[in-house]
């Protein structure tokens, strides 16, 4: 009860603070976001780039182990995973909350599920995620990003966003 209600707590939080306190949106947001999506990425700094991407990283993760979890839970994990390829941690944080814990899988698994737990999936997420980690940070210009990270709501709300779902931090709570 206390997990469920801390991470409802956090999850609250994180939408009060996304609407009232975050930095003002920026005029040529939406020019931004179609750039990163199709190019060119001319001129955007390499670390927006990276975690714009790996923004579409942690879902594919999360994918992975809220598809089979979910089997055993009555709310369906694939649910919140597909609001995460969206909305990042304003979905998965309500899933989280609301799991029970599921030691066991039941029943078999299907082609679609043993994508999602093949190895190679795994090693393809995780050369992905070093390789856009490399690329951000050798390429990247950080006081640029400091200043984006501190004048616009999207690169500050992706950034918290990021760190919240990172699994190494969400999963903690997921227990």
């Amino acid at each position: 009860m206390i997990k469920t209600i801390s991470l409802f707590t956090l999850w609250l939080a994180f939408m009060g603070y996304g609407f009232f306190l975050a930095p003002p949106d920026h005029p040529d947001t939406l020019d931004l976001i179609g750039r990163l999506i199709r190019g060119p990425w001319q001129g955007i700094n390499p670390l927006v780039i990276a975690l714009f991407n790996l923004m579409g990283i942690w879902p594919f993760i999360y994918t992975a182990v809220v598809l089979v979890d979910g089997r055993g839970q009555k709310l369906p994990g694939w649910l919140f995973a597909a609001g995460g390829f969206l909305l990042g941690a304003f979905a998965l944080i309500p899933y989280l909350a609301l799991r029970r814990p599921n030691p066991t899988f039941q029943g078999p698994l299907d082609w679609g599920l043993r994508i999602w737990e093949w190895r190679g999936t795994g090693i393809l997420l995780l050369l992905a995620t070093v390789g856009l980690v490399g690329y951000g940070v050798t390429q990247g210009n950080w006081a640029d990003f400091w200043h984006q990270w501190q004048t616009r709501r999207f690169i500050h709300l992706m950034s918290i966003v990021f760190l919240s779902t990172d699994p190494t931090i969400s999963l903690t709570f997921g227990g």
